[in-house]
């Protein structure tokens, strides 16, 4: 019994040995057939890890027709040789970004196919801005979303801007409790209670958490659509006659109240920054030119484009809320830091004006094409 106990034993360590040496010739000629049709740097390849895609930041463009400063954009967009953008552009329905309608390779074909027609003051401003939002959340690697207008500009070259957005985990959105009389509709009650009503700016940076959250309410944005409507135009802009009672008029702009108000009815506004990155100018009390009083903000022309311009843009610090009574100053990664990375509104003329200047810090190369 002991002898077959051993002439087994040996049988199991020779099959064991034998696997071992047709797995080492099998490993071997593998090799050399690879070996044969790569270089030993293509054979690198083969052992290195495998590269991480860098999380993007979307651009969100809410356009009319084309967008006018888009080589100003394209100068920015340049700036990032990761590939850490996307872009997407909400334009008129049936509206096409192509070689006749852009000249920024950045630009063509970046419109979405779903666009809707917007009108001013309407909910279907942020329709079209969720519209943005599901397209842009279809990118796996999206992380951040901006909405940019197309008067919009940069302030700062790519790589300072995507830094500064992706230091933090929140999002970026002016919000204040919005007491003003005549806002608020309390039909809008039984769903959306008065405590959670709030105000701000249109242009917000968000997480894809918060994006999520937007795309999926089913709640908040059909009273938007119902009961948040803008106050008739005054008499110079009034193409209709006013109604019969005017005062009873609630003055809802929808855009800018509508992401504010759905993150306090989530309980979320604890994981925002409550403020906007993109600077407007609403202070009009000392402009003598009546086209520039009214109810959008101040628009940059060629003859107020210049360097001074920009350096006390960038030179903000802190934002003071006058409803509130309080005062908001700005900081990146838990420091003092610039309150604005864009800026609005600014003519075609105006914005290329100063990015041949090299004021905004991006390359004006672009400008020959324009």
């Amino acid at each position: 019994m002991k002898r077959r106990s051993n002439s087994l034993k040996f049988h199991h360590i020779w099959k064991r040995k034998l696997f071992a040496m047709l797995l080492c010739f099998s490993c071997f000629t593998i090799l050399l057939l690879v070996e044969s049709q790569y270089s030993p740097i293509q054979m690198l390849t083969f052992v290195s890890p495998p590269t991480i895609a860098k999380p993007k930041i979307a651009c969100l463009f809410i356009a009319r027709n084309r967008i006018p400063l888009d080589m100003v954009w394209d100068a920015f967009f340049r700036g990032d040789e990761e590939n850490r953008f996307s872009i997407y552009v909400h334009s008129r329905p049936g509206f096409l970004l192509n070689k006749a309608t852009t000249r920024s390779p950045y630009f063509l074909n970046r419109q979405i196919n779903d666009s809707i027609q917007v009108d001013w003051g309407e909910a279907s401003m942020i329709q079209a801005e969720r519209i943005l939002l599901q397209n842009a959340l279809m990118h796996p690697l999206n992380e951040r979303f901006i909405f940019l207008s197309d008067s919009c500009i940069p302030l700062y070259n790519f790589s300072y801007v995507y830094d500064y957005i992706m230091s933090t985990n929140t999002s970026f959105v002016d919000s204040f409790a919005d007491t003003k009389e005549g806002r608020y509709n309390p039909k809008m009650g039984p769903v959306i209670p008065v405590d959670n009503w709030r105000k701000g700016s249109q242009w917000v940076v968000l997480t894809r958490k918060h994006v999520e959250t937007i795309v999926q309410d089913d709640s908040v944005f059909p009273m938007f659509q119902w009961h948040c409507k803008k106050r008739s135009l005054p008499e110079f802009w009034r193409e209709t006659a006013l109604p019969a009672d005017a005062s009873k008029e609630h003055n809802c702009i929808p855009d800018e109240h509508y992401v504010q108000t759905l993150l306090a009815q989530k309980g979320l506004e604890g994981e925002i920054t409550r403020r906007s990155l993109t600077h407007s100018s609403w202070d009009l009390s000392s402009s003598k030119d009546p086209e520039r009083r009214g109810w959008h903000p101040l628009t940059y022309k060629l003859a107020d484009s210049s360097p001074m311009l920009i350096q006390s843009i960038k030179d903000i610090d802190n934002i003071y809320y006058e409803t509130e009574y309080r005062r908001e100053w700005c900081t990146s990664k838990g420091k003092p830091s610039k309150c604005f990375l864009f800026a609005r509104k600014f003519t075609r003329p105006a914005a290329l004006r100063l990015l041949n200047t090299s004021v905004l810090g991006i390359s004006s190369e672009a400008t020959s094409r324009a």
